[in-house]
C-alpha cells in the first residue's frame, strides 16, 4: 500500500498571482507521483503571511493530521508552512508525535537540522524585509511624500518624474473635504462635542472617511497615537511618521500596535498641504486638554463648565462585564449595541452618528437571564445529551489514537526488526561468516531492548466510553450553573458560554426587540425543542415554542434561535 500524502501551498504577497497556489500544488503532485505516493487531499492559504499560525488551511491540515488521514505532508518549501522559528518547531514536533513525515520538494524529508537552520533563515528574512521596508518608507517621508494611506482632505496626485517614470507618494488638497475639516475644527473649538458634530455631518449627507458614516471616534481619535481628525498634524502642514510599531502577540498570533517614543518620530514640514491655521489648531488643542482634565469629553462647553472637575477616569466607572457585552448587534444597521446608561444598551450608530433609526433600548441583565434560563432548562434534554455523547466519544477516541500512535509504531518496528534478525540468523546458518553480520546484530538487539522498554511503559488501556458518562454530564452541567452564580468563577463561566455565541441581533419589530442568537448556542437550544409539546412548525420550515412567556424560533437546520422579549 502506497503512502498517503497531503499537500500544502501558501502565498503571502498581494503582488503574487493567485495561480501561485495551483503552481505549487502541481509540482507537489508531480513529486508525489515520482515517489509512488497517493495524494489524499490538498490544503492552501491565499494571501496570508507565514508569520502567523492563524491560517484556516494550515489549521485544517493539522486537525486532519491528528485524525490520521495521511502519513506524509508535502510542501514546496518549509517556508510555505511557516516563516516563524517557534511555529515551525511546534509543527514539526506535533507531526513527529503523530508519526507523520514532513517533506518538501527543496529538501526532501525534513529533520531537526532543517527545522533549526531553515526556520532561522526564514525568521531573518522577515526581519530583513521589515527593515528594508521601513528604510524605504522613511526615505519617502524625508522627501515630503506619503508613506502610508491618504488622510481625509487629500488625494493622490498623479504625475511623472523627470525620467518619465510615474511619481508615487504625492498628495494634493481636496477643496470640499478640506472645508469639512475646517468646519470640524471650528465647531469643536466653539463647544460642540465630537458626537454632536458627527450626527450633524451625517444628517447633512456629507460622506465620511471609509463611507460608513461619521462617528465621534473618527473626529476625536486618540491624541497619543495621532489618530482622528482633531489630532492629524498634516492639517497644519506637518508630516509625522513612525508613531507606532507593530508586534505579534505570541499567545494569539495577532499583530498589536505600540506607541513609539517621541524621539523616534520622523517629522517633515509640508506647508503646501496645510488646511487649518495655527490659531484654530491651538483652540482645538486647548479644548481637548480641558476635556482630558475632567476625565473624558463632555457633550458641550456648557456641560463641562457646570460640572465639577474630577479625576475619575472612564474605565473606573465601568460595570462588570455581562454575558453578551460586545456580542450585541443592531438588526437594522449591523452596528454595535453599546452602553447608553447605567442599565440600558442601545444602537451606537443611532446615538453617535444618527445614521440608524433604531432607538429601542434593552436591559442587558434581562437578556442574560433569557439565555441562561434557556441553558438551565434545556441542557439536560435527551437530544442534547446524545449530542454530547457523540462529541465525547469522537474526541476521546481521537485522543486515545494520538496517545497510542507511538506505541503502534514501536510494535510495527519491532516486527520488522524480528524479521530482519531471522534473515541474518538464516544467512549465518547457510554459511555466511558470523563476523559479517555481527555489528548489525548488536545494533538490532540494542534497538530491540529500547522498543521493549518503550512498550513496557505504555499505560493500561482506557475504555473509549466511560461507564458513568451520564453522571459526568449531569455533574458538568450542574457545575456550570454553580459557576455562573459564584462571583469568583462567574467571569470564567461567562467566557466559556461566550465562545458558543457568534453574535446577538436585536431587531425592531412592532415596537419590541426580537433577539436572534447566532452560533453554536443557537443550535443547542434549537435542538432541545424538536420534541417539545409546545413547539409548532411554521410554513417556512421554522419552529417556535413558548418559553416562560417568550417566543423561541429556530430555523429548519437549527442554525438560528430567536427569543421575543
Amino acid at each position: 500500500m502506497s503512502a498517503r500524502v497531503a499537500l500544502y501551498a501558501r502565498y503571502s504577497s498581494d503582488l503574487q498571482r493567485d495561480a501561485s497556489i495551483e503552481d505549487q500544488l502541481r509540482v507537489c503532485r508531480e513529486y508525489a507521483a515520482k515517489q509512488g505516493w497517493t495524494v489524499v487531499d490538498s490544503y492552501s492559504d491565499r494571501a496570508m503571511s507565514g508569520a502567523s499560525m492563524l491560517r484556516p488551511g494550515l489549521q485544517e491540515l493539522l486537525a486532519d493530521a491528528g485524525r490520521g488521514r495521511f502519513d506524509i505532508i508535502l510542501a514546496e518549501g518549509l517556508d510555505r508552512l511557516s516563516r516563524d522559528q517557534e511555529d515551525t518547531a511546534r509543527i514539526f514536533k506535533q507531526l513527529t508525535f503523530l508519526g507523520i513525515k514532513l517533506c518538501t520538494i527543496a529538501d526532501g524529508e525534513v529533520n531537526e537540522m532543517h527545522v533549526g537552520l531553515k526556520s532561522t533563515l526564514n525568521t531573518l528574512y522577515l526581519k530583513d524585509l521589515a527593515d528594508k521596508t521601513r528604510r524605504g518608507l522613511r526615505g519617502r517621508v524625508e522627501t515630503g511624500k506619503a508613506a502610508s494611506g491618504i488622510s481625509y482632505g487629500y488625494a493622490v496626485k498623479r504625475g511623472f518624474n523627470a525620467d518619465g517614470t510615474p511619481s508615487t507618494g504625492e498628495r494634493e488638497i481636496v477643496a470640499a473635504e478640506a472645508e469639512v475639516v475646517r468646519r470640524i475644527f471650528r465647531e469643536f473649538a466653539a463647544g460642540k462635542s465630537p458626537r454632536q458634530i458627527a450626527v450633524e455631518l451625517n444628517q447633512a449627507g456629507i460622506a465620511a472617511p471609509g463611507g460608513k458614516g461619521w462617528g465621534q471616534s473618527t473626529i476625536n481619535g486618540n491624541a497619543e497615537r495621532g489618530t482622528g481628525i482633531l489630532n492629524n498634524e498634516l492639517y497644519v502642514g506637518r508630516l509625522v511618521w513612525n508613531r507606532l510599531r507593530y508586534l505579534k502577540d505570541p499567545s494569539t498570533g495577532k499583530r498589536v500596535s505600540r506607541p513609539n517614543s517621541p524621539e523616534q518620530l520622523i517629522s517633515k514640514e509640508v506647508p503646501e498641504l496645510r488646511i487649518v491655521d495655527d490659531e484654530l489648531w491651538q483652540a482645538a488643542k486647548a479644548r481637548q486638554a480641558e476635556a482630558r482634565k475632567r476625565g473624558f469629553p463632555k457633550a458641550s462647553r456648557a456641560e463641562t463648565e457646570d460640572a465639577p472637575a474630577t479625576k475619575t477616569r472612564f474605565w473606573s466607572n465601568q460595570r462588570p462585564k455581562h454575558l453578551l457585552t460586545g456580542l450585541m448587534r443592531c438588526g437594522v444597521c449591523g452596528g454595535g449595541y453599546h452602553k447608553i446608561s447605567a442599565t440600558l444598551f442601545g444602537c451606537a450608530a443611532a446615538r453617535n452618528k444618527g445614521t440608524c433609526d433604531n432607538r429601542l433600548n434593552i436591559k442587558v441583565e434581562r437578556l442574560d437571564e433569557i439565555v441562561l434560563a434557556g441553558l438551565k432548562g434545556r441542557l439536560m434534554n435527551p437530544e442534547i445529551y446524545q449530542e454530547f455523547l457523540a462529541a465525547y466519544i469522537a474526541e476521546r477516541n481521537t485522543i486515545l489514537a494520538q496517545r497510542n500512535a507511538q506505541y503502534t509504531g514501536a510494535e510495527a518496528e519491532l516486527r520488522k526488526l524480528k524479521a530482519r534478525q531471522k534473515v541474518l540468523v538464516q544467512a549465518v546458518a547457510d554459511g555466511l561468516p558470523a563476523r559479517t553480520v555481527k555489528d548489525e546484530m548488536i545494533a538490532l538487539e540494542a534497538r530491540e531492548d529500547e522498543l521493549h522498554a518503550l512498550l513496557a511503559s505504555r499505560p493500561e488501556a482506557e475504555p473509549s466510553l466511560h461507564p458513568n458518562l451520564a453522571t459526568i454530564y449531569r455533574e458538568k452541567v450542574a457545575a456550570l450553573h454553580e459557576a455562573l452564580a459564584d462571583p469568583a468563577t462567574k467571569d470564567e463561566a461567562f467566557n466559556i458560554i461566550r465562545t458558543l455565541i457568534d453574535e446577538v441581533r436585536l431587531v425592531p419589530e412592532d415596537g419590541q426587540l426580537r433577539v436572534e442568537i447566532r452560533g453554536a448556542l443557537a443550535g443547542i437550544l434549537a435542538l432541545s425543542v424538536q420534541n417539545d409539546k409546545t413547539a409548532r412548525v411554521h410554513p417556512d420550515g421554522s419552529v417556535s415554542v413558548l418559553v416562560e412567556q417568550m417566543k423561541l424560533v429556530a430555523g429548519a437546520r437549527f442554525e438560528l434561535t430567536t427569543f421575543r422579549l
